[in-house]
């Protein structure tokens, strides 16, 4: 033990390390169970604007161009990009 450092101080040091130990111990449990509730609550939680991922998708599909139109799109592509 220090000279110039008194038994109290040295108590109150400890009673301080000890304290600051355990409320870094329960605000590190409260924030990991928060976490889980939170991430719990989430997943319970649907957005009823959106299809749920089990329903199928609607089959593809695919329209034949003809020639004057496949010209047309190719025209407008052009003056899309700037050419």
């Amino acid at each position: 033990m220090p000279a110039h450092v008194s038994s109290l101080q040295l108590i109150g040091m400890a009673a301080l390390t000890l304290a600051t130990v355990a409320w870094a111990a329960v605000v590190t449990r409260l924030l990991r169970r928060n976490r889980r509730e939170a991430l719990a609550w989430h997943a319970a939680r649907a957005l009823p604007a959106f299809p749920h991922p089990s329903e199928p998708a609607p089959p593809r599909e695919a329209v034949e161009l003809t020639p004057a139109e496949q010209d047309a799109f190719a025209g407008l592509v052009r003056r899309l990009s700037g050419r």
